[in-house]
């Protein structure tokens, strides 16, 4: 695609490629609501995606945030096991980061610096003033998208839209960047972002949901979810977590979840200093396969209890996994309970961070006349 404002355009045309059609009865359905508004005023919109199947999926314009996911047990007993608010005014005081799409870099820059085309240029400072932190002091995590197409039948479905303008937050060109949501008869949840520059830029969107198969807010945390992820190795990071720029092999280290285990079972392993300077784990996980074409699966997250599993199939070279260690009990979730250390579980498909100041890593330069793109299913199943 040639034209960076062909919003509408665009995303069309990677919602087409995209959704996943179960071909049956046209159950899947919308419904639009308000959702407060920001300390500044600004209304803020719930969206929310419903199949015949008792899941749905409910979107809000702040952030692009997926606020909600409910999915059924083994038995059909529904539970939302995404973590979040219940309104626009907690989302904007907690800056947390739960289900909003975050960019235009996720994840983190070491000193905030990256070079393209011999110029340097310095970003905001926002992660302990070491680093770069998923795009800045008003990332696209903390604005309001706009609602540029909703649609009902074999697949439900809301797509978003933000413009960010060159020199946002640091980062040169235009960026016209766009998020859809599809909920399918299949139970899939087909996240799609798109992206288009005027000028020279990188980017790396991601959605930075914290997911508790055992439901959000249950007493016993995410921290007895078993988790498998398809990966070999790991990016093992410095004191300031940025990436040293090595792929250590997971194999006999704590990061192995190539089988099943338990994710809290060596999450306090200090025998591994990778574990200790991460408070738990918050690495990015070299996935296998090829990136860039059909999503493969990336990890399974599952609950043996209720019988909940989530599949998420990614195209991306990477998935951050992080098990919610700086989540410190202050914040008082939708259902009314504390959120603590270990309550969510975050497995982020993106780019490697810092990969603009790691030549090894897959690039993340987007040029004119360039569409990015990143496409995340999160599959909902059960198991006996």
């Amino acid at each position: 695609m040639n034209a960076p404002s062909c919003t509408a355009a665009l995303a069309a045309a990677l919602l087409a490629s995209t959704a996943l059609c179960a071909g049956g009865a046209q159950a899947a359905d919308y419904a639009r609501k308000p959702f407060g508004k920001t300390p500044d005023g600004a209304e803020v919109e719930a969206i929310t995606l419903t199949n015949g199947h008792g899941v749905s999926a409910t979107v809000i314009t702040y952030g692009a945030t997926l606020q909600s996911l409910v999915a059924p047990d083994r038995s059909g007993a529904e539970a939302d096991i995404a973590l979040g608010f219940a309104d626009a005014a907690a989302y904007a005081k907690n800056a947390s980061y739960f289900g909003a799409s975050v960019g235009r870099f996720a994840n983190r820059i070491g000193k905030g610096r990256f070079a393209l085309d011999g110029k340097t240029y310095q970003l905001a400072l926002n992660n302990n003033g070491v680093a770069a932190l998923h795009g800045g002091v008003k990332g696209f995590d903390k604005q309001v998208w706009k609602v540029v197409d909703v649609k009902r039948g074999p697949v439900a479905s809301v797509t978003f839209s933000l413009v960010s303008p060159d020199g946002d937050e640091g980062y040169p060109g235009t960026l016209t960047a766009t998020a859809t949501y599809a909920l399918d008869e299949n139970n899939d949840l087909t996240i799609t972002y798109g992206a288009t520059t005027d000028k020279p830029t990188i980017v790396n969107l991601t959605n930075h949901a914290l997911f508790n198969l055992a439901g959000e807010g249950s007493p016993g945390g995410a921290m007895g979810n078993v988790l498998t992820l398809a990966s070999d190795g790991y990016t093992p990071v410095d004191a300031e977590l940025i990436p040293t720029g090595q792929i250590t092999p997971v194999a006999g280290t704590p990061f192995d979840f190539r089988t099943p285990k338990v994710v809290g079972e060596r999450l306090r392993d200090a025998s591994d200093p990778q574990i200790v300077v991460g408070r738990g784990y918050d690495h990015n996980m070299v996935l296998t396969g090829k990136a860039g074409g059909a999503p493969r699966l990336a990890a399974r997250l599952a609950d043996a209890k209720s019988g909940r599993v989530l599949e998420i199939l990614s195209d991306q070279p990477g998935i951050q996994f992080y098990t919610g260690n700086f989540i410190d009990g202050t914040m008082v979730g939708k259902s009314g309970k504390i959120y603590r250390q270990g309550d969510g579980v975050a497995l982020e498909p993106q780019h490697f961070p810092d990969a603009p100041n790691k030549p090894a890593f897959a690039p993340v330069r987007l040029d004119p006349g360039q569409t990015y793109r990143n496409v995340m299913v999160f599959r909902l199943t059960t198991q006996k």
